[in-house]
């Protein structure tokens, strides 16, 4: 990597993080003057976290644009270029799994459930269904991308699902269901996984990666909310 592109990437990124981070940090001294009137010390601590936060998410910024996106874009055309286009379905599936089991943000749910549940519904179990639900639409989404499968095909049958199911599971997993979709989508989604599409399309030559490579994300925050609520239909069967 050239100096110059590295220096471009530093800025970017903290052009970014400046004004993530600058209104938050604005606001908070407009109610701290108007409201809040906090002590010197609680004011110290916030601004002193929110510098910390700041600098925590340049270098995840920075390393999301100097080794994940280009990974797994990297990884997409290699994958895009095999022969056998079944194969890109077992690849999807492990890297779906992978990258979901190291998302922070699924990882703070399960554990959340945990404690809101008092341990009736373990971390554990959270996390992996979660992972599994993820695993397989990204298999799903790469198999779109091979056979060239109108998005809509796979979104709008799956919400009506959703919302089939919806009626049926356990009333303590809707609300995980639901925000577990969120979570999945956390950054290693929206960074990983989506270049991995983009660079699968853009190695099939005949495809348009504006229409076939992007919509993954879409599919990743659908198997979640299906995964979980199919998690509460078995509890609730198992139920006296």
């Amino acid at each position: 990597m050239s100096l110059a592109l590295m220096l471009e990437q530093l800025g970017n990124a903290a052009w970014s993080v400046t004004w993530a981070v600058l209104p938050l940090v604005v606001l908070f001294l407009l109610f701290q003057v108007l409201f809040l009137q906090l002590p010197v010390k609680e004011v110290s601590r916030v601004l002193t976290g929110t510098l910390v936060a700041s600098v925590g998410l340049f270098l995840f910024l920075l390393g999301v644009s100097v080794a994940f996106l280009p990974f797994g874009w990297a990884i997409g055309e290699a994958l895009g270029a095999l022969s056998r286009k079944w194969l890109v379905v077992p690849f999807g599936i492990l890297l779906g799994f992978a990258t979901t089991w190291g998302e922070p943000a699924v990882r703070i749910l399960a554990d959340q459930v945990e404690e809101a549940s008092s341990g009736s519904i373990r971390r554990s179990l959270v996390l992996v269904t979660i992972c599994v639900g993820v695993a397989v639409s990204v298999g799903v989404g790469m198999v779109r991308i091979s056979y060239a499968i109108p998005l809509l095909y796979l979104v709008v049958p799956g919400y009506l699902l959703v919302v089939l199911i919806l009626r049926f599971t356990a009333s303590d997993f809707v609300g995980i269901a639901i925000d577990a979709g969120g979570v999945a989508t956390g950054p290693l989604a929206n960074t990983f996984l989506l270049a991995l599409a983009l660079g699968a399309s853009s190695a099939m030559g005949e495809q348009d990666p504006m229409v076939h490579g992007l919509g993954l994300v879409a599919l990743i925050a659908l198997a979640p909310v299906l995964s979980v609520m199919t998690l509460g239909l078995v509890v609730r069967r198992k139920e006296p």
